[in-house]
């Protein structure tokens, strides 16, 4: 017999176009790295969604290689400071 209370929520997938998924999570400097798929820039908002994680958060500063940059093209790897901890194979939306 099955209760109620044990019957897992399904969770909704976000709407928006996928734009990468997270490569790698820094936790001393909160940092994570997004394979991209799609451009992305400073100022964009996205939407990072994975097994246990679930929020937005603005982009405010990307890196390659160590160097500052506003933008950044497929199918390059760039890092960016993270709100929030996030997972390897995290999903990353346009917001």
């Amino acid at each position: 017999m099955i209760f109620g209370f044990f019957k897992k929520k399904k969770r909704k997938e976000p709407e928006g176009v996928v734009i990468g998924h997270i490569a790698h999570f820094f936790p001393h400097v909160k940092a994570g790295v997004i394979k991209l798929k799609a451009p992305l820039s400073v100022g964009d908002t996205i939407h990072i969604f994975g097994h246990t994680t679930d929020f937005k958060q603005k982009i405010t500063s990307l890196q390659i290689d160590c160097k500052d940059v506003t933008s950044a093209n497929e199918p390059s790897e760039v890092g960016f400071l993270s709100k929030k901890r996030v997972r390897t194979a995290d999903t990353v939306y346009r917001a």
